[in-house]
């Protein structure tokens, strides 16, 4: 009445709200007439100014009552004729979880929430409550909490030594939920959640959560109103989350109507265009939900060369960093093409690579060496790829030329008579595996990328041993049964992560070889003189470190809103200790100097006087690595130098098999694309130091796509036949002549150029 209408419908009868009496009960909608009139061409301004004014008044809802009580309904919005509910207008933005107008609001569009995770509580469920099974109880700030639920077991007359995971439910509600005045777990983060405000607070809860899938969006990041439209049935999550080559045989094989397909030709022909080129570049089961983290270092690269082929640039320049790495020599064959067809657009292609494949298919190169590190930096060859390959001098020509090769092994090893096995292995894309690996062989697992060759070695194989040996406390792996570990000792990954996360870090502190060294400074003369002991010599203490720098040699400039800057201290010049060490020599050297030496230089110099640093030192020699400095900063090394400093550790601190110790168990080594960033000539000192690990009674698992390595195993496990969902099956395993055999085997048709001659 108040905007000046006067009549509604009620029971599909017209009432007038100033004559007629209404009845006393309502319905909670009421249609208002806004107005009446017969429709002809003088009344259409009229129709028009009737329904605006009905969709001002109602926020975009309108109905039209036609003679016969004929009903029909109209929206400005976007809406359900059914329930009425509206929608927003469909955007671009509104498919992106990167928005807030497709963001899930719970999640912010991540996906998943952090909460306190049950496995990072308690990480051993073997330990009992008196042992420390609740991990943050056992900090000694927060050592009440444990006493008092001790204090609760004793009570209640539980015993409180039997381990977590054989609690009744009971027991386990106590330790959580609390009973009456006593608190458990959950009071315990509640008392903390109160001191957020704290930052070492903030640290210390971070440690127990872990991401859980969004309970809102069940992890696909989108509003529920995004995820409601839909293309013959599928939203925007569930295509994002076929394979690539399923995604592109959806678009071409969509049933668009005449005037869809006008809208939508030129956004599929774009599609398509993209996938393509992914999917030359081998990537033909990755999914586009993918998140990038997850992608390998190759995988990652492939997908900017497959935007670069998009892109159909004329006259650029190229530079690649191994695009190679970790493919399969199928998918080594196809980077070449593409390669190819990049310079034939008249473009300039710049590779950095060591894979033979490769190189055979340039056309000029440019070799350095003639060694590593200071002996290297020479430019040795640099001609048309012809001329290249007469060259007498390269290390690398003579490979191809096959003067040089990685040779067969004299015989294959059988193992030690014992087997570790893996049933119903169901991790990721693996289907339902049996795998046998024979202890006291060199084992490679090969296949396609994305067969499921890392998910084997790490998340399995790995993830199970670890947990077994407790050494690490990763996921537990999804397998029906394991039996043989009890033939092991331990289980050690050698990955190429970094050894340390400051410069302090360095490869004769990581072998323990330093330990040595400064025994060996502190016993001369000059030290007995001034009464130094080993600790005066270390960077790390106090005692003989230079004060201002606290041993790091050098001072951080903090530019605010610019990388920091480090300069050498002013004090020690970089040198790392004060004066009065530094002044403490062995052979005319000081411990300064000695962390300037090269491992060959080093060796040299340890020669008679520390044979146990030698030991190291020879290793290090053995994996390549002569020429990298004894004090070199952890955080300069590539992971190829990583890895193989890593194995240098286990070679020089772990015991060996000998005829006084026949009953000695192996450990078994896990290495993932150990020849990842190596010469060919590298590859051939690897696969040595490998064959030494396993001839001292150990097994070493290699996940490997170099052809070389794989010729060299003694038993090998080939996954396929494709990559993603495609993959994860056992397609042979054997030693590498079974490989060849099988005519079903994509590594048997490219390893058998190595082992059958032509």
């Amino acid at each position: 009445l108040k905007h000046g209408f006067i009549r509604i419908v009620l029971n599909q009868k017209l009432i007038n709200l100033n004559t007629d009496i209404l009845p006393t009960s309502l319905p909670s909608e009421l249609l208002v007439v806004v107005d009446r009139l017969t429709l002809d061409m003088e009344s259409r301004s009229r129709l028009v100014e009737a329904l605006e004014s009905a969709f001002r008044e109602s926020e975009g809802r309108a109905s039209v009552i036609i003679r016969d009580n004929e009903h029909l309904g109209y929206s400005a919005h976007l809406s359900c004729p059914g329930c009425g509910r509206t929608f927003p207008t469909p955007r671009p933005v509104s498919f992106s979880f990167n928005h807030p107008l497709g963001a899930c609001p719970e999640c912010k569009g991540f996906g998943n929430i952090l909460r306190y995770d049950d496995r990072l509580l308690i990480p051993d469920p073997e330990k009992s409550l008196q042992d420390g099974a609740i991990e943050p109880w056992t900090k000694p700030s927060n050592v009440w909490w444990q006493k008092e639920m001790l204090k609760a077991f004793k009570k209640k007359n539980l015993d409180s030594t039997t381990p977590y995971n054989r609690l009744t439910q009971a027991e386990r509600d106590l330790i959580w939920k609390g009973e009456g005045k006593l608190e458990g777990i959950d009071d315990f983060f509640k008392y903390l959640e109160g001191k957020r405000y704290k930052m070492h607070v903030r640290v210390f809860l971070s440690r127990y959560r872990s991401p859980s899938p969004c309970t809102t969006c069940q992890g696909t990041r989108l509003r529920p109103e995004s995820l409601m439209v839909k293309i013959y049935e599928c939203h925007i999550h569930e295509v994002c989350g076929w394979p690539l080559s399923d995604l592109q045989r959806w678009l071409q094989t969509l049933p668009l109507r005449t005037f869809e397909e006008a809208i939508a030709k030129d956004l599929l022909m774009a599609l398509q265009s993209k996938l393509s080129f992914l999917l030359r570049v081998g990537l033909d089961y990755l999914t586009l939900n993918r998140e990038m983290r997850t992608l390998s270092g190759g995988e990652a690269q492939r997908i900017h060369l497959a935007t670069q082929l998009g892109c159909q640039l004329m006259g650029t320049q190229y530079v690649l960093d191994e695009p190679t790495i970790g493919l399969h020599a199928r998918d080594t064959e196809a980077m070449g093409m593409i390669l190819r067809e990049l310079a034939e657009r008249g473009n300039t292609v710049i590779v950095v690579e060591h894979d033979p494949q490769i190189i055979q298919q340039a056309d000029y190169i440019v070799e350095l060496g003639p060694l590593s590190g200071a002996q290297g930096g020479e430019v040795i060859c640099a001609a048309p790829y012809q001329a290249f390959l007469k060259h007498p001098q390269s290390l690398t020509a003579q490979y191809l030329r096959g003067e040089r090769t990685i040779p067969l092994p004299s015989t294959r090893r059988s193992g030690n008579g014992k087997t570790l096995q893996f049933t119903g292995v169901r991790e990721q894309n693996l289907k339902n595996l049996t795998v046998n690996i024979p202890l006291g062989t060199l084992v490679c697992i090969t296949g396609p990328s994305g067969s499921g060759k890392s998910t084997l070695a790490e998340a399995t194989i790995y993830a199970a041993l670890a947990r077994f040996f407790k050494v690490d406390t990763p996921p537990q792996p999804d397998l029906a049964g394991m039996t043989g570990p009890d033939h092991l000792r331990t289980v050690c990954l050698i990955d190429q992560e970094p050894i340390g996360k400051t410069p302090r870090s360095n490869p004769i502190t990581y072998i323990k070889a330093y330990d040595e060294i400064r025994a060996l400074f502190a016993q001369s003369p000059e030290a007995r003189a001034h009464r130094l002991t080993p600790a005066h010599f270390s960077f790390n203490t106090g005692k003989g470190r230079c004060l201002r720098c606290q041993g790091n040699g050098y001072e951080k400039l903090e530019m605010y809103f610019l990388a920091d800057l480090y300069v050498p201290c002013a004090d020690c010049e970089g040198k790392r200790f004060q004066e009065k060490i530094l002044q403490v020599q062995v052979k005319g050297h000081s411990i300064h100097d000695i962390l300037n030496l090269t491992v060959d230089q080093a060796t040299v110099f340890f020669a008679t006087s520390c044979p146990k640093v030698l030991k190291g030192l020879r290793v290090l020699q053995q994996l390549g690595l002569g020429y990298l400095t004894l004090g070199q900063p952890a955080t300069t090394l590539s992971g190829g130098e990583t890895q193989r400093l890593k194995i240098a550790r286990e070679l020089t601190n772990t015991p060996k098999r000998s005829a006084a110790n026949s009953d000695h168990k192996g450990a078994l080594y896990i290495l993932d694309e150990p020849t990842r960033g190596l010469h060919l000539e590298d590859i051939t000192r690897l696969l040595t130091v490998l064959h030494q690990l396993v001839e001292e009674g150990n097994t070493v698992l290699v996940v490997e796509h170099h052809l070389d390595v794989i010729k060299y195993a003694d038993w090998v496990i080939d996954l396929g036949p494709g990559g993603g969902e495609s993959g994860g099956h056992i397609v042979a395993q054997g030693p590498p002549e079974d490989i060849v055999n099988n005519p079903t085997s994509i590594t048997g048709k490219y390893l058998k150029t190595l082992l059958v001659p032509n």
